[in-house]
């Protein structure tokens, strides 16, 4: 088997596991915040209830999505020395900077937010997970630095066969940079948008003595992920402007520039065959599908008035079984960008080839084996957990946020209107 195939498919796994986790954990902050404002401002119950409810799914997440991570991380020393070697000065940097910020200060922000329920002012607390959001929001911005650069090498110099970094203001204003953030954090908003409309849904269609909770964190998801469908394709279709300029030959644009680069690449590098694989584009287009089908949520938003939405019951059907179409969305779309750069690690600077690590095939198996077989754990478990917090519901007796002497609360009774 070939060495480099390997290598590439471990990365592919790892790299998608940890970007589900991403998601769902940069999407429910943002709900999180919102949540936590209200019940501030309102101080209505009802806020408390689902910010702790979905503050526990929120954690569950985030805990196991931590484990991802690390394990992402120790692909490049892994299998990918060469592009450590060459490009490490460079594209370490703005990794450097995310590991900061993640490690070190959303999760103090997390810890503080987690163990100062009731111990810290309310305003405070509030600004702990305005903290923890904003940090996340951070680390995504310094990930996408890092790629962009992959994208599109910008503020480097090449000496002595590495590659050192000469201007740290070219990586920020990187022209791959802005559209791809924000079609990644409106994604993200997306995703956390339909999970909490579509467990809100879930638990109306059982009817689970929470309507009320749940009506409205249902009307919340649902416009989320409505709005932020309508920017996220906007965020999508700005991109093909960018990347017909910086990667001409990604999505097979104009024939002239293609031909043209890459008889540049073949005059620099030799030979070889510099076109993405043919079916990059198949994956685009299910993007942009679902895309449009996520658009007609906007459909539904109309039809929360007077609780019609729960009334008919049958849109709730749909929102439940909407729930995965933005993960497969964005997985889809992350294929392309990945995929569509082939052969290159770093587009016209380093291929592929050159950037894996110089191991034996069966050292890569075992190796692919070994991290599949982790991320899988870390991935099941991470879905039983959330399914069975989710599956209790907002009255179960939550630890998050529950001072230590208090009972555990009355189980409310369903609405009789809605039975």
């Amino acid at each position: 088997m070939d060495p480099l195939l390997l290598a590439r498919l471990q990365f592919a796994m790892t790299t998608t596991a940890h970007f589900l986790f991403v998601l769902v954990t940069l999407g429910l902050v943002t709900l999180l915040v919102y949540l936590q404002t209200a019940w501030f401002v309102t101080r209505k119950p009802e806020y408390e209830r689902l910010l702790r409810f979905w503050g526990t799914l929120y954690l569950v997440n985030y805990v196991l999505g931590i484990g991802t991570g690390i394990v992402l991380e120790f692909q490049f020393g892994l299998n990918w020395s060469g592009l450590s070697r060459y490009v490490g000065n460079v594209f370490g940097a703005p990794l450097a900077m995310e590991t900061l910020v993640a490690f070190f200060l959303e999760s103090t922000f997390l810890g503080m937010w987690i163990f100062g329920w009731h111990r810290l002012r309310r305003g405070v607390h509030l600004a702990l997970i305005w903290g923890v959001a904003l940090t996340a929001y951070l680390s995504a911005f310094w990930v996408m630095v890092a790629n962009a650069w992959l994208q599109n090498p910008v503020g480097y110099r090449v000496e002595d066969g590495v590659a050192h970094l000469t201007d740290f203001g070219a990586l920020l204003t990187n022209p791959t940079l802005g559209s791809a953030l924000g079609h990644v954090v409106t994604a993200a908003l997306v995703t956390g948008g339909m999970l909490m409309a579509g467990v809100s849904a879930w638990h109306l269609i059982r009817r689970t003595p929470d309507h009320a909770l749940f009506r409205r964190s249902l009307r919340i998801g649902l416009v989320t992920a409505a709005a932020a469908t309508i920017a996220l394709v906007g965020f999508g279709f700005a991109q093909f402007v960018v990347i017909g300029t910086t990667q001409p030959t990604k999505l097979g644009g104009a024939p002239a520039d293609s031909a043209a680069l890459i008889d540049d690449w073949t005059a620099r590098f030799g030979p070889g065959d510099y076109s993405p694989p043919a079916w990059t584009g198949v994956p685009l287009e299910l993007m942009i599908l679902i895309g449009f089908g996520l658009l007609l949520l906007a459909v539904l938003v109309p039809l929360c008035w007077r609780d019609y939405l729960i009334r008919l019951r049958f849109p709730l059907y749909l929102l439940l079984l909407a729930v995965p179409l933005p993960f497969v969305a964005s997985i889809l779309g992350w294929i392309t960008r990945e995929v569509g750069r082939q052969p290159w690690a770093v587009y016209g600077l380093l291929s592929t080839a050159d950037a894996v690590t110089p191991a034996s095939a069966g050292l890569m198996l075992t190796s692919l084996i070994g991290f599949t077989l982790l991320l899988g754990t870390l991935v099941v478990a991470n879905w039983i957990i959330f399914v069975r917090y989710a599956a209790r519901g907002a009255h179960a007796d939550l630890a998050l946020g529950r001072p230590v002497d208090a009972p555990p609360p009355a189980t409310p009774r369903p609405d009789p209107a809605l039975v």
